[in-house]
């Protein structure tokens, strides 16, 4: 019996990402991303174009997705609300109701809208399935989701802490536990997600307890072009005084915060040139990075109390040395003890960078959120058919 096949689609507001995979197996059998999206000199006008190209380009290849065996079509949702976090087959109440959602997350949610709307137009005989990215923080522990705020307030609109790159924060872990051979049950883990968008999550037995996202990813870590943790008061106080509407401010803190900000540059192997170079504002902007990220990693340490692994995942979590060799200098009193051999030379898959007698295993563990995302999808089927 051939193995089912998942098409999954992560659609941005200018890039959409695909990848055709044996969800059992963990098989790619094909995968890409069509990008620049709507923009003047694009060839590719809006989604439905760019999933036109998709179908293309698996032709291309020899595969007619409408003939090739499709168990489902999984699209990554960035923001489910408090009320959906399971992976869901779409349906029209579905998405009228992610709709409203589209001010929780109005750089994430509206595109992944379109590409549910056009999928479904072009691939009616398939079931499509969300899967959220908020979803394994759903259950985070009271304390740890809610913010400090007027609770009449945060009820009525929905305010908590929702967590985001849950499906790697989920995957990572479990691999984890997979490569160490032990029971995720029995693990008390640090995940660092770092790339563009960065965050990090503290996970006791298998289940978060505490992550640095919160009702939007621009919270916690220092990121490519995200600000993550400023002082609230920031906001009002460019509102009064540098006359900023609020939309403009959000726009600063999104897209023109975080390493660019201070560097100019997001792209962490262009600021390490920049630093060899003498660039000192590329230095600065590294030495916040790994700081904010320091200060996180030292308090999930005390969230946890024990600690047995922390992992690193991510374009830049798996690929920069000096980034996690910086993020855990100094801490061998804390029970990190790094192998700068392992921890420098490279490698494709799960692979441990600590020193033999260091008390917390540090590995680092490429993520795989479109695997997960398929995997997702074969559970909302049976769930369905099980229900049904």
């Amino acid at each position: 019996m051939a193995e089912p096949v998942v098409l999954v689609i992560n659609a941005g507001s200018s890039s959409l990402k695909y990848q055709l995979l044996e969800p059992v197996s963990g098989r790619s059998r094909e995968g890409g991303i069509v990008e620049q999206i709507g923009e003047p000199s694009s060839p590719v006008a809006d989604h439905d174009a760019a999933l036109r190209c998709v179908f293309d380009r698996f032709a291309e290849s020899g595969i007619d997705l409408k003939t090739c065996g499709l168990a489902a079509v999984g699209h990554r949702v960035v923001h489910g609300g408090t009320r959906f976090y399971r992976p869901t087959v779409v349906d029209d109440e579905l998405v009228a109701r992610l709709t409203e959602l589209a001010p929780l997350a109005p750089l994430h949610n509206p595109p992944a809208m379109q590409g549910i709307e056009v999928a479904r137009r072009m691939l009616p005989g398939v079931p499509h399935v969300a899967v959220f990215d908020t979803a394994f923080f759903h259950d985070l522990p009271v304390a740890a989701a809610t913010y400090a705020i007027d609770q009449k307030l945060a009820e009525k609109w929905q305010i908590r802490r929702y967590g985001f790159h849950g499906m790697s924060h989920q995957y990572v872990s479990e691999q984890a536990a997979a490569f160490l051979g032990k029971p995720l049950t029995a693990l008390n883990q640090i995940v660092l997600h770092l790339g563009n968008g960065s965050s990090a999550s503290a996970i006791a037995g298998g289940r978060p307890v505490d992550t640095s996202m919160g009702l939007t990813p621009m919270e916690g870590l220092v990121m490519g072009t995200r600000s993550g943790d400023i002082d609230p008061g920031i906001v009002s106080y460019l509102w009064r005084t540098a006359s900023m509407e609020v939309g403009e401010i959000e726009s600063m803190l999104n897209h023109r915060s975080g390493v660019l900000g201070i560097a100019g540059e997001r792209d962490f192997r262009r600021l390490r040139k920049m630093i060899e170079s003498g660039d000192t504002a590329a230095q600065l902007a590294y030495d916040v990075f790994i700081h904010r990220l320091r200060k996180y990693i030292g308090a999930y340490l005390a969230v946890l109390g024990h600690t047995d692994v922390v992992s690193f995942t991510a374009g830049i979590g798996e690929n920069a040395a000096a980034v996690r060799r910086d993020a855990l200098s100094g801490m061998a009193g804390l029970g990190i003890k790094l192998d700068e051999r392992r921890n420098t030379t490279a490698g494709t898959g799960a692979r441990r960078i600590s020193a033999d007698d260091s008390p917390v295993t540090v590995l680092v563990v490429p993520t795989n959120e479109e695997l997960a995302i398929a995997r997702d999808c074969l559970i909302a089927i049976e769930t369905r058919a099980h229900d049904g």
